[in-house]
């Protein structure tokens, strides 16, 4: 039996007292013939933990509470014995399956940390049970909130799901935040301890967040506890991520051995409807809120990915994402379930992990096919004339191919709930299938001389799947023609976050697929809240097991968000497929078509209402354009703020004998390229962009102009150049 025990001081007061905790080390029977245990007293103080021995009476007048993972500590609770292997009641309970499916086998790999780290699925599921243990020494209860800042890192994944075990909420976000940010979210969830990641963001910290806050302990994830040297964390107990283990392992094994000699003790068990984490949205605007995701929230994810992701034990994922964001972190615990290898990369080494690595999948933002697309580009344009002409004329006849076999294999998405007549329908099957079966050569020949080499630099055998984010469809289709399968998903933080996604084998270009099992949607209209038949424009709202309990302390937005029958509000624009039997789209029917943020969306002085990022993506399609955030709330026309590629605008510059060899690049000639190439790729669009804003400093995560999943905050960039906007329109309308 172990007991953690504190008395009250520790618990209040600005002082920050110490924390003890007792654990039993061996039964013994006094003198008296009473049985008494021996204890182990540890003062947890930062620099170290001293041992000294107490005898205390078997039962403690005000025990801490103790909540366990059902299935993950069965071997603590008789009552569990009868579970299934998969028959999980909480995360943490999917380390226990895994263990006693693939045992030896690797499942993470983390490169870049110090020391460099590989785990089997043994070795992972015993480091989350120390660390838990480790918690509960240091007097960690149930339903108290940790922060957990740190990035993606596997020590990340053992204290996530170590605070999980224990009943514990974690708070979760990046180093990369702002500091007001983590002092906001760390009061908001009234967190009582700190899990950091290095001893550099922690100096940081104690500089901004500490002093401010009452922060019981920290545990630092990465590096040694010596090299902070900072004065303001002196007086709270500092433990690095080894002494936790150590904690935990003693104690864990003493709790083993007091129950071998039938020693049992009470124990609650982790319910499917606790609250697992507290995640706070990191939107384009609008503040933060605590999304509060309870255990059966993440494992209707953990249960149903299978379909989208059908994965097999020794696939190879690359993971580069935040894991703190819903995406990223629902889609890491559903693939351990399934026995695969987890290497974790960065910006920075994904182009040489990918050749290294050669992964089977990856799971990314749209950003990240972005970049891949622009740098194979690159490579294209760069080659001898000869070459170039020969990969560019090859991919825009594989585009056609693609085009032609939508058509036949009926994966076009159409709005109309029109049938066309049975001739016309097998008019067109027909074209497609000769079309296809004329340009299959050339494409396959495409195959052979151009896409096998693209394929050899990006790895990703199997598929990419894209979330977070828009997806735009040049990329869809490029990746589509070059033999990279590419799905495209849905979801917010609010529904775990995954809603809907494309399965490899219906993998239909423009739509996000069909919705997970047990997932409901629906259509309604902005105004009325009337539901809208296929085809037809509208809010789009969720129902299902993945829908979030709430926003923490936060009951008003929660009712704005959910009405009384479980429906969600997603705020984002969209509509549902129609059905047909025949025909282009008779695959497509029931995916969903996303069109924007209802939010987002401009309203001009005309009365028009325009989703801007049609027009962003058509932009981005231009090699002269890193950045576009298109505006004109409340204005006649659009406008547009662009960060430029300087080094391409200047090699088209001096391509066209704008300037020589030895000149600069002129403001007003930057002006004129960048208008004309807006005016050229957005010429399809329903709108136009008129008047344009050169940004010189692009939009980033440090800056505080993107999310940490890599999307443009909009509000900050209008409140950041509100001015220069004001400016701009004042010449556009003189």
């Amino acid at each position: 039996m172990a007991i953690s025990f504190h008395p009250k001081p520790a618990f209040l007061g600005k002082d920050r007292p110490q924390t003890f905790a007792l654990l039993c080390s061996r039964r013994r029977i006094s003198s008296s013939g009473i049985s008494r245990r021996r204890f182990k007293c540890f003062r947890l103080r930062p620099s170290r933990v001293r041992e000294v021995r107490v005898l205390c009476n078997l039962e403690l007048e005000h025990p801490v509470r103790r909540r366990c993972s059902p299935f993950l500590e069965s071997a603590l609770l008789p009552s569990a014995n009868n579970l299934t292997l998969d028959e999980w009641k909480a995360v943490p309970d999917i380390w226990k399956s895994t263990a006693e499916k693939y045992g030896d086998r690797v499942a993470l790999v983390d490169p870049y940390h110090e020391p460099p780290s590989k785990l089997t699925y043994k070795q992972l599921e015993q480091e989350i049970l120390n660390f838990a243990e480790g918690l509960r020494v240091l007097g960690v209860i149930p339903d108290e909130k940790l922060a957990l800042f740190a990035d993606n890192s596997c020590r990340w994944l053992i204290a996530d799901q170590g605070i999980m075990a224990t009943g514990a909420i974690n708070v979760v976000r990046g180093t990369r935040s702002s500091d007001d940010e983590l002092f906001q979210i760390y009061k908001h969830s009234e967190s009582v301890a700190l899990v950091v990641d290095s001893p550099q963001f922690l100096d940081r910290l104690a500089e901004s967040l500490i002093p401010k806050a009452v922060v019981r302990f920290i545990v630092l994830l990465w590096g040694e506890k010596s090299c902070s040297m900072v004065k303001a964390v002196k007086d709270i107990p500092l433990y690095d991520y080894r002494e936790i283990i150590e904690l935990g392992r003693e104690s864990h094994h003493t709790l083993l051995q007091s129950w071998k000699q039938g020693q049992n003790y009470a124990c609650e068990t982790i319910g499917p409807e606790d609250v697992a984490a507290l995640m706070y949205t990191s939107g384009t605007s609008g503040t933060p809120k605590g999304v509060m995701l309870t255990h059966q929230n993440l494992l209707h994810q953990i249960r149903n990915l299978w379909d989208i992701v059908p994965a097999e034990a020794g696939d190879r994922f690359l993971s580069m994402l935040p894991p703190w964001h819903a995406y990223e972190r629902a889609c890491e615990y559903f693939i351990f379930t399934y026995g695969i290898e987890q290497v974790y990369t960065n910006v920075k080494n994904l182009k040489d992990d990918l050749q290294r690595y050669q992964p089977h999948y990856l799971i990314s933002v749209p950003l990240v096919y972005e970049t891949l697309y622009r740098s194979i580009n690159k490579q294209i344009s760069s080659s001898s004339a000869a070459r170039k002409l020969v990969a560019l004329t090859l991919i825009n006849i594989s585009l056609l191919y693609m085009e032609a076999k939508r058509i036949y294999e009926g994966r076009v998405i159409a709005e109309k709930h029109g049938q066309k007549s049975s001739i016309i329908v097998l008019i067109d099957w027909l074209l497609g299938r000769i079309v296809a079966a004329l340009l299959w050569p050339l494409h396959n020949l495409g195959m052979k001389l151009v896409y096998g080499k693209i394929h050899s630099a990006i790895g990703i055998s199997k598929a990419g799947i894209s979330g977070g984010g828009s997806l735009p469809m040049y990329i869809d289709r490029f990746f589509e023609a070059i033999g990279v399968k590419v799905q495209n998903g849905y979801g917010l933080t609010e529904t775990s976050p995954v809603v809907a996604a494309r399965r490899p084998d219906c993998n239909v270009l423009g739509t996000v697929g069909h919705p997970l099992k047990y997932t409901e949607i629906k259509i309604v209209d902005a105004e009325t809240g009337n539901i809208l038949p296929y085809g037809s424009k509208g809010i789009v709202k969720i129902r299902g097991p993945q829908v979030m309990k709430g926003y923490y302390k936060n009951p008003s937005t929660t009712r704005e968000a959910l009405d009384e029958e479980g429906w969600f509000n997603t705020g984002d624009i969209g509509w549902i497929v129609p059905k047909h039997s025949t025909g282009r789209s008779r695959k497509c029917g029931g995916m969903l078509v996303l069109e924007g943020r209802a939010k987002d969306t401009i309203v001009l002085s005309t009365g028009e209402n325009v989703e801007p990022a049609e027009l962003e993506a058509a932009a981005m399609r231009s090699n002269l354009i890193q950045q576009i955030v298109v505006i004109g709330q409340d204005q006649r026309r659009l406008g547009a703020l662009i960060v430029p590629n300087k080094d391409e605008l200047l090699a088209v510059a001096k391509k066209l004998s704008f300037i020589d060899e030895t000149s600069e690049l002129s403001k007003e000639k930057m002006m004129s390229l960048l208008y004309d190439e807006v005016k050229t790729w957005t010429a399809g669009c329903s709108f136009q962009i008129g008047p344009i804003l050169i940004v010189d400093e692009p939009f980033t995560i440090d800056n505080g102009l993107m999310t940490a999943t890599m999307k443009v905050r909009r509000d900050k960039v209008a409140a950041k150049y509100s001015e220069q906007i004001t400016d701009l329109y004042k010449v556009e309308n003189a």
